[in-house]
């Protein structure tokens, strides 16, 4: 299985040289972009898809505590594995709540190059 030829590029920008959707060439940078953009939406922000999203940010006013850190790593399994799964497998996932900020680390292995891949987010009010 093989990357695909147009990967339009997050967050969505035009061309200035060819007056049209920007694309990301790099198939792993397109991929990051994507799981960011599941982490980083919080449901009903989509019109057409109020599902969407994990949700984190709204976490961040939780307290820090091992709860919140383990509501929020199956908020964040749940969503990958749902919005991505034709185009990763979530391998692992850990949080860490610390004081005001969510430490997101996933393991994935991308689906079209059979890749293991590592991402690590911080999420920050």
């Amino acid at each position: 299985m093989t990357a695909p030829l147009h990967a339009i590029r997050y967050p969505f920008a035009i061309d200035a040289g060819a007056g049209a959707l920007a694309e990301e060439s790099d198939y792993e940078t397109y991929i990051r972009q994507l799981i960011r953009q599941v982490l980083l939406t919080a449901q009903g922000e989509r019109i057409n898809r109020p599902d969407f999203g994990a949700g984190i940010r709204k976490l961040v006013f939780a307290p820090a505590s091992p709860t919140t850190a383990s509501l929020s790593q199956t908020l964040v399994y749940q969503a990958l594995s749902n919005w991505l799964a034709n185009l990763i497998r979530v391998e692992q996932v850990s949080v860490a709540a610390i004081e005001e900020r969510i430490q997101i680390n996933v393991a994935y292995t991308v689906v079209a190059q059979g890749e293991r891949r590592f991402l690590n987010v911080e999420v920050t009010l």
